[in-house]
């Protein structure tokens, strides 16, 4: 009677851990497919100009975001008020104006979605950091929808070379510091012209598994270097 209670504890037992095992093997699936989808998100127009390893020089045609002033008291804090202000405008918190018909100039507000694009960019100039979204290419200066709340603004980006740097794992202050390090150095040895401060690109969502994540550091330059 004991070994036949043993062997029953035993075969629940292994029926629990292997029910857990499924569960944990399904969750982790999902994950890795919605981090995969993240992907396909709507990004910047650019082409790789040079390559040297994980550093590349670009040139960006010109793009339109949504943008906000982050205070820079707590970064932690700063950046989810950040992003959940641009998050809100890109679900509804704004206005686009239609003309009621063709012979008035008197407009109607309506609210409407737009789509998520990538990265989120971290940046500050002149002592103020911002967080921007950039918005899909379907939208203009003229056609986007109006932000609501006034700390949102619309800006388009110029055409312009960028050197980069690429890194998987966290979006931490210690990432940032590290592979910032590693193209400054870059750049300095190869002599080339930085007129920006750095900014900060993440692409996926924060429940992407870290080795899946792509982050990157950018600065804005005036050439290539020379080779």
């Amino acid at each position: 009677m004991g070994m036949t209670t043993r062997s029953l504890s035993y075969s629940k037992s292994r029926q629990a851990r292997g029910s857990l095992q499924l569960v944990q093997g399904a969750l982790l699936s999902l994950v890795l497919i919605v981090a995969a989808d993240s992907y396909g998100l709507e990004t910047p127009e650019y082409e790789v100009l040079y390559a040297e390893g994980n550093i590349e020089y670009r040139r960006y045609e010109a793009y339109l975001v949504a943008e906000t002033s982050m205070r820079g008291g707590n970064r932690g804090r700063d950046t989810r008020d950040g992003f959940m202000q641009l998050f809100d405008y890109i679900s509804g918190d704004n206005t686009l104006e239609t003309k009621i018909d063709m012979t008035t100039p008197v407009v109607q507000g309506q609210s409407t979605k737009i789509a998520m694009t990538a990265p989120v960019v971290e940046s500050s100039s002149n002592g103020v950091s911002s967080m921007a979204f950039m918005l899909p290419s379907e939208y203009t200066l003229d056609s986007a929808p109006r932000p609501t709340n006034p700390a949102v603004t619309l800006k388009e980006i110029p055409v312009r070379l960028v050197a980069s740097i690429r890194y998987s794992g966290r979006w931490t202050d210690k990432n940032v510091a590290k592979y910032k390090a590693r193209l400054e150095k870059h750049l300095a040895a190869n002599k080339v012209v930085v007129i920006s401060d750095f900014s900060t690109a993440n692409y996926n969502a924060p429940f992407t598994p870290p080795f899946m994540r792509r982050n990157e550091i950018h600065y804005e330059i005036i050439a290539l270097p020379e080779r």
